[in-house]
């Protein structure tokens, strides 16, 4: 039988709200294998630039994100870890990570915004999806959401 590619999902988050409706949406395919899942954020650094808020505030953000995916998956089998990064890339430093921690796949669902914010902004999901030689699964999201 092939391994899961839930195994070990690195699940890259970023607000609240985005942990919360990611966890809801993997939990169907972490619950029945018990699998490991880390849930990763990454603090962009300006690379030289002013930062936009400090390092301590940026953290804290973080640990709101990792309670709330917590809060999803407290009453399954999965084994959640939680983990800071820093980066000037985030897409290279997720992959970096899930090479890191043996991941079995790097796991999100999309985020909103428009087409002309991505552009200018990148998007993250995409540089995934196109860069990334560990597998990348992109979750629907979840129908409570």
């Amino acid at each position: 039988m092939p391994e899961s590619l839930f195994r070990h999902a690195l699940v890259p988050v970023a607000s609240p709200e985005d942990a919360e409706s990611t966890m809801r949406a993997l939990r169907p395919y972490v619950e029945p294998v018990g699998g490991d899942v880390t849930v990763i954020n990454v603090i962009e650094k300006a690379g030289g630039a002013p930062d936009k808020a400090s390092v301590e505030q940026r953290e804290d953000y973080a640990n709101e994100m990792f309670s709330s995916a917590r809060g999803e998956l407290a009453d399954t089998d999965c084994t959640l870890t939680t983990e800071i990064r820093y980066g000037t890339d985030v897409a290279e430093t997720v992959i970096e990570t899930a090479h890191e921690i043996d991941a079995s796949a790097i796991v999100f669902t999309p985020r909103g915004g428009s087409r002309w914010v991505r552009l200018l902004t990148g998007d993250v999901g995409l540089s995934l999806v196109s860069e990334s030689d560990v597998p990348v699964i992109t979750l629907p999201e979840s129908d409570n959401d």
